[in-house]
């Protein structure tokens, strides 16, 4: 089986150019089957190909050729995974550790370290043993998390070696009196052997990693330092696909009478040569700018046939219908937020790091008395990109100005610490020397470091914000004080708001492993920390679910598949109980910086058209505020300045107003 992993910053067009290969390898092979699966937990299959998925591969119609496609389902095959041998699962650690089932069985729900990316491990294993397929082509997450898959066979090692210690104590006492080595249970040996050919598989020829950039310039940095990432981890780019590309179109005559196709022409042709200095002998696919979504198999086909067969591609000629949107837009101040700490979520991509970096600026600028701290928790952040100078992992200045402070948080980095500390701790305390104890206490080591080392999903960026959290309370004794967080994916950001829970319920674990070591001093000091964290998760939880403490700002793009990502965020959103602001609407086109363009007359109708099926999905009393596009990378003090002059606010129609009256009231009956 031959496998191809697409990767790349959000929002550079992953799942476009991801299922227009799927499409053009279907067709290109028709003898031979192709799957296309998604590893990223905001699902965008379904969308682009503009059908209902189930949660298994279904077959996606084409003229010939066999294609399926698959949006993973992470819980539930995870479930599944774990369901069949859930019970010699429970036997075991019941019977060799001092855990019950009723502690146990939350961890082995969806409390495991990156269940997405490890679902996705499972799937690829599946898929290479059943041998079912001749191709699989697959759609990741947003390139931190990816980088994360790449890792994902380590750390499931991780949790195995969890389940074999804990499941071991006589084994431990056998081995050090008996000298008799720990023999690991069959099932485990079975799950080992699986994570060394899912490992073996992503390092061989028959894998190759495709990266996708664009011409912007955060795109082609962050490109690099992931590129950078995966050769220290042994990994190389086979391929890179620069997507969006805009040529200059002069002999046509409508290229150079759009500023803005000029300026990405510019930026094509610099990208171009980016990309050819830093992978000079990787092979580079080219992608044209359609202006439109490119959604169902016959146009992912023939975008397909233009990138990677050097076919001419004619853009989408639907256009949806134009209600009147520009009409309704007034000018609006950027605004000020009166509460302590507000995050900014929503597909990669749309621009969150810009928004967040444009409030934080605002801020500042607006109430000199108040001290403003932006921070980022994802993977793969991009503050020091739009600030334009290093921001590291501690708090500094922005641009000379000690008022407003930004800092990249290295959220793994940040865990290992404290993870280690607390292995300090609890080594330090448990170093009995006399025979059997020591032999009680070494398990018991080992155990507590083997908890440390499952640490669930998001506990790395939990710790992260409790860090600023931190910030926000050491410089709120002095001045008032307001911190942003530049938020991870949509995928990913909801996880570490469904987060308190897991981890209060990983931290009880830590607790038992000590509990019969209380009367120690450092494990008492061990086990206080422990406990503080789980109150402060308890804090966060609540802090997060009042509109007077925190606020969730949805950013989005005005495109089809953005727009229905954030449909879903906010209805997630909504289940969680989180207080949303309003939606910022990112790079609206306006008609009069495109008279002329037909690419960008393209775009600008499905904007509107996006904006106008927004607006009658909003809540009552939810507002948009929209962001005009910016003709250049918002970079450095001047971008961020001219960034903020302008901004927009959609005024409801009538027949919208009526309509949100109509769906309140039916809520209330």
């Amino acid at each position: 089986m031959h496998l191809s992993f697409f990767l790349g910053k959000g929002g550079v067009g992953k799942t476009t150019v991801s299922s227009a290969f799927a499409v053009h390898s279907a067709l290109s092979y028709p003898r031979q089957s192709v799957l296309l699966i998604s590893t990223d937990p905001a699902h965008s299959l379904a969308d682009i190909f503009e059908l209902r998925f189930p949660d298994s591969p279904r077959r996606i119609p084409t003229h010939k050729g066999k294609l399926f496609a698959w949006q993973i389902n992470a819980e539930k095959l995870f479930e599944k995974f774990l369901g069949r041998h859930r019970e010699e699962i429970f036997s075991l650690l019941e019977s060799g550790s001092f855990f019950s089932r009723k502690e146990i069985e939350p961890l082995l729900s969806t409390n495991l370290p990156g269940m997405a990316e490890m679902a996705a491990l499972i799937a690829i294993h599946d898929l290479l043993q059943s041998q079912k397929y001749d191709r699989l082509v697959i759609d990741t997450a947003p390139l931190g998390h990816t980088l994360r898959l790449f890792e994902m066979p380590a750390h499931f090692l991780h949790f195995l070696d969890f389940l074999d210690l804990a499941g071991s104590r006589d084994a431990v006492l056998a081995a050090s009196f008996g000298g008799k080595t720990q023999i690991s249970h069959a099932f485990l040996q079975q799950w080992r052997a699986m994570v060394e050919r899912v490992e073996g598989a992503l390092r061989s020829g028959q894998s190759e990693l495709v990266l996708v950039a664009t011409p912007e310039n955060f795109a082609l940095q962050e490109s690099l330092r992931a590129a950078d990432t995966l050769a220290r981890g042994g990994l190389e780019i086979s391929q890179i696909v620069l997507n969006r590309m805009v040529a200059h179109e002069s002999s046509r005559g409508r290229a150079q009478t759009c500023s803005r196709c000029m300026r990405k022409s510019v930026a094509t042709g610099k990208a171009k040569a980016f990309l050819e200095k830093h992978f000079p002998k990787t092979k580079i696919f080219r992608g044209a700018d359609a202006g439109a979504p490119i959604l169902g198999g016959k146009e992912l086909g023939a975008y397909g046939a233009h990138v990677f067969a050097g076919k001419k591609f004619s853009p989408p000629r639907r256009t949806p219908r134009d209600h009147g949107i520009e009409q309704r837009l007034r000018r609006a101040a950027w605004p000020l937020l009166d509460v302590p700490l507000a995050l900014t979520l929503g597909k990669g991509g749309v621009g969150k790091t810009t928004i967040s970096a444009a409030l934080a600026f605002v801020q500042r600028h607006a109430k000199p008395q108040k001290l403003v701290t932006i921070c980022s928790t994802d993977p793969a952040p991009s503050l020091d990109d739009v600030f334009r100078q290093k921001i590291g992992d501690e708090v500094a200045p922005v641009h000379g100005d000690r008022g407003l402070r930004a800092a990249e948080f290295d959220s793994v980095a940040e865990f290992q610490r404290w993870s280690e500390r607390m292995k300090g701790m609890v080594e330090s305390a448990l170093s009995g020397e006399h025979s059997g104890i020591h032999v009680d206490l070494s398990f018991d080591r080992r155990l507590f470091s083997s908890l440390l080392d499952i640490v669930p999903p998001g506990v790395d960026e939990i710790l992260a914000i409790f860090r600023i959290l931190d910030l926000l309370e050491a410089s709120g004794k002095k001045r008032a004080s307001i911190v942003i967080i530049d938020m991870a994916p949509t995928g990913h950001a909801l996880e570490l708001l469904r987060m308190p829970d897991r981890l209060l319920l990983w931290s009880r674990l830590l607790l038992k492993a000590l509990a019969q070591h209380r009367s120690l001093p450092l494990a008492q000091d061990a086990a206080v920390e422990i406990a503080s964290m789980g109150q402060r998760v308890r804090e966060l939880s609540r802090m997060l679910r009042e509109s007077s403490q925190t606020l969730l700002i949805p950013v989005m793009l005005a495109e089809p598949l953005p727009d229905r990502e954030t449909g879903r965020l906010l209805a997630a959103l909504k289940d969680l109980g989180a207080a949303t602001s309003p939606v910022f609407v990112n790079r609206i086109l306006f008609e009069r910086d495109i008279k002329g363009c037909n690419r960008c007359q393209r775009a600008r109708a499905w904007q509107l058209a996006t904006l106008h099926r927004l607006e009658e999905r909003l809540e009552p009393g939810q507002s948009l505020w929209l962001v005009r596009n910016f003709p250049e990378e918002v970079a450095g003090p001047g971008g961020l300045q001219s960034f903020t002059r302008e901004l927009w606010q959609l005024q409801k129609a009538k027949s919208a107003k009526a309509k949100s009256r109509r769906r309140a009231a039916a809520e209330k009956s």
